[in-house]
């Protein structure tokens, strides 16, 4: 897939309409009908063409497939692996950032920026709020982990202290 849109010069194009393919295959009552044996594959190409207009005929025609051979199931992982190719492809990493609560665009653009210029790259944020981290933030970006969460603080300071 990847492939062909980097040869077509429709990144951008095939991740829209992978996006809108996962959006709208992830409810269970569509995916329970396209997976259904009761149905014909005609009649399930004329409910994909319903559900899905405006992709385009190429991405239709990963549907159609996945549908075919009983595998929507792995659509999520496919625009998973499409998103970070076309991250490694602009040289762009992904940084996962957890915070305990959740945090302001101006103080997103800052953390973006102070991870940026340690791994020397362009990032893409992604936030997630977890509470028990009680305060600070976790960024994990490829293999490198940046803890400065209260929690992990306060369990090197018991440690320091035990051992005094």
């Amino acid at each position: 897939m990847f492939q062909i849109a980097l040869e077509g010069k429709q990144l951008e194009r095939w991740q829209s309409d992978l996006e809108t393919i996962a959006g709208t295959l992830k409810s269970p009552e569509i995916t329970a009908m396209l997976e259904s044996p009761k149905l014909r594959l005609e009649e399930k190409r004329r409910v994909l063409e319903a559900i899905l207009p405006g992709i385009t005929p190429a991405a239709m025609n990963l549907a159609y497939f996945l549908v075919a051979k009983n595998r929507l199931r792995i659509l999520p992982d496919l625009l998973a692996e499409f998103r970070r190719l076309l991250n490694a492809y602009h040289g762009r990493e992904v940084a996962e950032v957890v915070t305990a609560v959740p945090i302001s665009d101006e103080d997103r653009d800052r953390i973006k920026k102070r991870l940026a210029a340690l791994v020397g790259k362009e990032l893409v944020l992604t936030l997630k709020v977890n509470p028990e981290i009680e305060g600070g933030l976790v960024a994990r970006v490829g293999d490198k982990l940046v803890d400065g969460s209260i929690r992990t603080r306060l369990q090197d300071l018991r440690r320091s202290l035990a051992q005094t």
